[in-house]
């Protein structure tokens, strides 16, 4: 029998697929995030590798099963589809160093989300989940990707970057130099720490400090949700950064197009929240609409092409 295998590799999880010759779904795997900025190179091969040799020993079984006898014939992983987090050369050269996985093809994580934002056809996506990018594809079916520089660098409307605002904003409330708000209490809360100098050491002194941080948006996000007007500034001026990068590049990939004509979508917790798409509608000369289906969905109807 005949499979393919899909991968969503981002730096939460790694979901991937195993799909029939027909294009069903007939087995999932769940691991770690495996971007290797997050949590280095030696670790993210180790993940994708262990969900790649799962997804085979399941081919296996399952082709045991509907043949009803364990002697049956290997099955065939025709094709590999691994859409990645992270550095692209790296999962490159990943890519070519995987044997017995048939036709191996790396692509960016960003061509899922854009797949279920315009079914192929030109227009944008906008994604924010603990990073945060915009992708494109271009009247001429060019593919382009804008930000997702990472949390070091800026990830306008991502998890982190409301998460650092918020920390920030908490910090000041500490010291005494804005008013006390419901940020406060809740990075206090997060952290178990109490003043101002005992969180921003414990931040400095963290391994991996951008998880932790990201780890706040949710709360921000239903304090904001509840009419918390500080959360809701805070939300708002990070989400405007993203809006404002696929308004450019909207511009300049459709120079020649009514932007309100464009379709673009909105891809993930924190841009699909009700909230955040009505500020971000008010303020938008595209017609924004949110993504329907998981990233993993994206990556099957890719499958499809391969």
């Amino acid at each position: 029998m005949s499979f393919k295998i899909g991968v969503d590799g981002g730096g939460t999880k790694t979901e991937c697929i195993l799909v029939n010759a027909e294009g069903t779904v007939v087995a999932v795997h769940v691991g770690a995030g495996c971007n290797p900025s997050i949590v280095g190179p030696e670790q993210a091969r180790s993940i994708v590798s262990a969900a790649l040799n799962s997804l085979r020993a399941q081919a296996t079984a399952h082709t045991a099963g509907l043949t009803r006898t364990p002697f049956a014939p290997a099955p065939e992983i025709a094709a590999t589809l691994l859409c990645m987090a992270g550095s692209r050369p790296f999962w490159s050269e990943f890519a070519e160093r995987l044997t017995g996985f048939g036709q191996i093809t790396a692509l960016d994580d960003s061509l899922p989300v854009l797949e279920l934002a315009t079914h192929g056809k030109p227009g944008l996506v906008l994604h924010a989940g603990t990073g945060s990018f915009v992708a494109a594809r271009a009247p001429d079916g060019s593919v382009h990707y804008a930000g997702g520089l990472g949390w070091r660098f800026g990830d306008p409307g991502s998890g982190y970057d409301i998460g650092q605002r918020c920390v920030a904003r908490a910090l000041l409330e500490l010291q005494g130099w804005s008013p006390a708000s419901r940020l406060g209490a809740l990075v206090r809360e997060h952290t178990g720490l109490a003043t101002a100098t005992e969180i921003t050491r414990a931040f400095y002194g963290d391994a991996s400090p951008n998880q932790k941080i990201a780890e706040l948006a949710p709360a921000v996000l239903r304090l904001a949700g509840d009419g918390d007007q500080i959360a809701q500034q805070i939300v708002f001026q990070s989400t405007a950064g993203l809006l404002d990068l696929a308004t450019q590049v909207a511009g300049k990939l459709f120079s020649s197009t009514l932007l309100d004509t464009v379709r673009t979508g909105l891809s993930g917790p924190i841009l699909t929240h009700p909230v955040v798409m009505q500020a971000l509608a008010a303020r938008s000369p595209l017609v924004l609409a949110p993504v329907e289906g998981k990233p993993i969905e994206g990556v099957r109807r890719l499958l499809d092409k391969y």
